[in-house]
Protein backbone atom coordinates (compact mmCIF):
# COMPACT_ATOMS: atom_id res chain seq x y z
CA UNK A 1 0.00 0.00 0.00
CA UNK A 2 1.36 3.42 -1.27
CA UNK A 3 1.22 6.02 1.87
CA UNK A 4 1.20 9.77 0.90
CA UNK A 5 4.76 11.77 0.26
CA UNK A 6 5.78 13.88 3.68
CA UNK A 7 5.73 17.88 2.58
CA UNK A 8 9.77 17.28 3.00
CA UNK A 9 9.61 14.61 0.65
CA UNK A 10 7.87 16.71 -2.19
CA UNK A 11 10.11 19.85 -1.03
CA UNK A 12 13.06 17.78 -1.82
CA UNK A 13 12.31 16.47 -4.84
CA UNK A 14 11.04 19.58 -6.44
CA UNK A 15 14.61 20.85 -5.26
CA UNK A 16 16.11 18.40 -6.86
CA UNK A 17 14.12 19.10 -10.14
CA UNK A 18 15.18 22.99 -10.07
CA UNK A 19 18.85 21.71 -9.71
CA UNK A 20 18.75 19.53 -12.49
CA UNK A 21 16.99 22.61 -14.48
CA UNK A 22 20.20 24.90 -13.17
CA UNK A 23 22.79 22.59 -14.59
CA UNK A 24 20.81 22.51 -17.81
CA UNK A 25 20.38 18.71 -17.29
CA UNK A 26 16.26 18.42 -17.01
CA UNK A 27 14.52 14.86 -17.20
CA UNK A 28 11.63 16.49 -18.44
CA UNK A 29 9.58 13.54 -16.57
CA UNK A 30 6.09 12.14 -16.81
CA UNK A 31 5.03 14.65 -20.08
CA UNK A 32 4.36 11.59 -22.53
CA UNK A 33 1.12 10.05 -24.03
CA UNK A 34 0.78 7.13 -21.47
CA UNK A 35 1.06 10.20 -18.65
CA UNK A 36 -1.71 12.13 -20.22
CA UNK A 37 -3.66 9.17 -20.61
CA UNK A 38 -3.27 8.49 -17.04
CA UNK A 39 -4.56 11.58 -15.73
CA UNK A 40 -7.17 12.46 -18.24
CA UNK A 41 -10.05 11.29 -15.44
CA UNK A 42 -8.33 12.50 -12.62
CA UNK A 43 -5.19 14.11 -10.35
CA UNK A 44 -3.07 13.73 -7.83
CA UNK A 45 -0.58 16.49 -7.70
CA UNK A 46 2.22 16.41 -5.43
CA UNK A 47 2.00 20.36 -4.79
CA UNK A 48 0.41 23.45 -4.92
CA UNK A 49 2.21 26.48 -6.17
CA UNK A 50 0.99 30.05 -5.76
CA UNK A 51 3.71 32.34 -8.06
CA UNK A 52 3.98 35.09 -9.81
CA UNK A 53 2.26 35.34 -13.54
CA UNK A 54 5.45 36.75 -15.18
CA UNK A 55 6.44 34.52 -18.18
CA UNK A 56 10.12 33.62 -17.19
CA UNK A 57 8.63 32.11 -14.17
CA UNK A 58 6.83 28.85 -15.24
CA UNK A 59 6.37 26.47 -12.44
CA UNK A 60 7.03 22.99 -14.28
CA UNK A 61 9.64 24.00 -16.21
CA UNK A 62 11.85 25.75 -13.47
CA UNK A 63 10.85 22.49 -11.36
CA UNK A 64 11.50 19.72 -13.64
CA UNK A 65 7.79 18.71 -12.92
CA UNK A 66 5.76 16.91 -15.68
CA UNK A 67 1.96 16.70 -16.16
CA UNK A 68 -0.58 16.67 -12.80
CA UNK A 69 2.65 16.94 -10.60
CA UNK A 70 1.77 20.99 -9.84
CA UNK A 71 -1.67 22.60 -9.13
CA UNK A 72 -0.73 26.19 -10.18
CA UNK A 73 -2.20 29.44 -9.64
CA UNK A 74 -0.75 32.88 -10.82
CA UNK A 75 -1.34 36.14 -10.87
CA UNK A 76 0.77 39.52 -11.16
CA UNK A 77 3.27 39.60 -7.66
CA UNK A 78 2.01 36.77 -5.99
CA UNK A 79 -0.82 38.44 -4.18
CA UNK A 80 -3.17 36.88 -2.39
CA UNK A 81 -7.07 36.97 -2.93
CA UNK A 82 -10.16 35.13 -2.20
CA UNK A 83 -9.92 33.12 -5.31
CA UNK A 84 -6.03 32.66 -5.05
CA UNK A 85 -7.28 31.31 -0.88
CA UNK A 86 -9.99 29.33 -2.43
CA UNK A 87 -7.87 27.84 -5.11
CA UNK A 88 -5.30 26.29 -2.53
CA UNK A 89 -8.25 25.13 -0.26
CA UNK A 90 -8.88 22.82 -2.41
CA UNK A 91 -5.82 21.53 -3.49
CA UNK A 92 -5.14 20.96 0.28
CA UNK A 93 -8.58 19.63 1.32
CA UNK A 94 -9.52 17.88 -1.96
CA UNK A 95 -6.59 16.86 -3.92
CA UNK A 96 -4.78 16.18 -0.48
CA UNK A 97 -1.41 18.53 -1.17
CA UNK A 98 1.01 17.94 1.27
CA UNK A 99 2.79 21.45 0.02
CA UNK A 100 1.87 24.69 -0.79
CA UNK A 101 4.95 27.00 -2.33
CA UNK A 102 4.68 30.74 -3.01
CA UNK A 103 7.02 31.55 -5.48
CA UNK A 104 8.12 34.97 -5.92
CA UNK A 105 10.97 36.69 -8.06
CA UNK A 106 13.82 38.81 -8.77
CA UNK A 107 13.10 42.16 -10.80
CA UNK A 108 9.64 41.90 -10.62
CA UNK A 109 7.21 44.18 -12.56
CA UNK A 110 4.34 44.16 -9.94
CA UNK A 111 6.54 44.97 -7.01
CA UNK A 112 8.14 47.65 -9.25
CA UNK A 113 5.02 49.29 -9.55
CA UNK A 114 4.30 49.75 -6.53
CA UNK A 115 7.44 50.67 -5.67
CA UNK A 116 7.04 53.96 -7.95
CA UNK A 117 3.78 54.54 -6.87
CA UNK A 118 5.29 55.30 -3.48
CA UNK A 119 7.01 58.24 -5.40
CA UNK A 120 5.73 61.60 -4.58
CA UNK A 121 5.30 62.84 -8.08
CA UNK A 122 4.08 59.34 -9.07
CA UNK A 123 1.58 59.39 -11.38
CA UNK A 124 -1.96 57.20 -11.18
CA UNK A 125 -2.31 53.98 -12.32
CA UNK A 126 -4.90 52.68 -14.02
CA UNK A 127 -7.92 50.99 -11.31
CA UNK A 128 -6.87 47.19 -12.30
CA UNK A 129 -3.01 47.48 -11.95
CA UNK A 130 -3.41 49.95 -8.73
CA UNK A 131 -5.44 47.48 -6.70
CA UNK A 132 -3.37 44.35 -7.97
CA UNK A 133 0.06 45.91 -6.92
CA UNK A 134 -1.76 48.23 -3.54
CA UNK A 135 -1.03 44.86 -1.59
CA UNK A 136 2.64 45.41 -2.01
CA UNK A 137 3.30 48.87 -0.98
CA UNK A 138 3.17 47.85 2.68
CA UNK A 139 6.47 45.88 2.14
CA UNK A 140 7.72 49.23 0.28
CA UNK A 141 6.54 50.97 3.11
CA UNK A 142 8.37 48.99 5.86
CA UNK A 143 11.74 48.76 3.67
CA UNK A 144 11.93 52.55 3.17
CA UNK A 145 11.33 52.92 6.35
CA UNK A 146 14.02 50.57 7.70
CA UNK A 147 16.68 52.07 4.59
CA UNK A 148 17.56 55.84 6.14
CA UNK A 149 17.75 58.04 3.40
CA UNK A 150 16.27 55.53 0.57
CA UNK A 151 13.69 56.97 -2.30
CA UNK A 152 11.33 54.56 -4.35
CA UNK A 153 14.39 55.24 -6.67
CA UNK A 154 17.32 54.19 -4.71
CA UNK A 155 14.99 51.54 -2.70
CA UNK A 156 16.61 47.75 -2.51
CA UNK A 157 13.52 46.02 -4.69
CA UNK A 158 14.67 42.51 -4.05
CA UNK A 159 14.19 42.92 -0.27
CA UNK A 160 10.62 44.30 -1.51
CA UNK A 161 9.97 41.61 -2.99
CA UNK A 162 11.15 39.16 -0.40
CA UNK A 163 9.32 41.37 2.51
CA UNK A 164 6.33 41.02 0.17
CA UNK A 165 6.81 36.73 -0.30
CA UNK A 166 6.83 36.63 3.82
CA UNK A 167 3.36 39.08 3.85
CA UNK A 168 1.95 36.59 1.02
CA UNK A 169 2.75 33.64 3.14
CA UNK A 170 1.51 35.20 6.31
CA UNK A 171 -1.32 35.95 4.49
CA UNK A 172 -2.38 32.87 3.26
CA UNK A 173 -2.00 31.25 6.75
CA UNK A 174 -4.08 34.12 8.09
CA UNK A 175 -6.67 33.43 5.65
CA UNK A 176 -7.58 30.35 5.89
CA UNK A 177 -8.17 28.39 8.76
CA UNK A 178 -8.20 24.98 6.78
CA UNK A 179 -4.79 25.72 5.79
CA UNK A 180 -3.20 26.64 8.97
CA UNK A 181 -5.02 23.99 10.33
CA UNK A 182 -3.06 21.28 8.09
CA UNK A 183 -0.07 23.10 9.10
CA UNK A 184 -0.68 22.38 12.54
CA UNK A 185 -1.62 18.69 12.22
CA UNK A 186 1.78 18.49 10.41
CA UNK A 187 -0.15 17.70 7.41
CA UNK A 188 1.76 20.17 5.09
CA UNK A 189 3.53 22.62 5.05
CA UNK A 190 4.40 26.17 3.01
CA UNK A 191 7.36 26.97 1.43
CA UNK A 192 8.16 30.66 0.32
CA UNK A 193 10.99 30.70 -2.12
CA UNK A 194 12.65 33.51 -4.09
CA UNK A 195 13.09 32.75 -8.40
CA UNK A 196 16.61 34.18 -9.45
CA UNK A 197 15.74 35.15 -13.24
CA UNK A 198 19.50 34.93 -14.55
CA UNK A 199 21.00 31.72 -12.66
CA UNK A 200 17.65 29.76 -12.41
CA UNK A 201 17.66 28.76 -8.62
CA UNK A 202 14.65 28.68 -6.54
CA UNK A 203 16.16 30.29 -2.89
CA UNK A 204 13.82 28.97 -0.05
CA UNK A 205 13.25 32.62 2.47
CA UNK A 206 10.74 31.10 4.69
CA UNK A 207 9.22 27.41 5.78
CA UNK A 208 6.12 27.03 7.69
CA UNK A 209 5.79 23.52 8.70
CA UNK A 210 7.95 20.57 8.23
CA UNK A 211 9.07 20.87 4.74
CA UNK A 212 12.43 19.51 6.01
Amino acid sequence: MSTSPSPSDVWSAMLAGNRRFVAGEPEHPRQDAERRHELAHSQRPTAALFGCSDSRLAAEIIFDEGLGDLFVIRNAGQVISDSVTGSLEYAVAVLGVPLIVVLGHDECGAVRAAIDSTAPDAPALPAGIWRQVAPIVPAVRRVLQASPGATSATVDAEEVGREHLRDTVAGILHSSELISDAVAEGRLAVVGANYRLADGTAIPDVVVGEAG
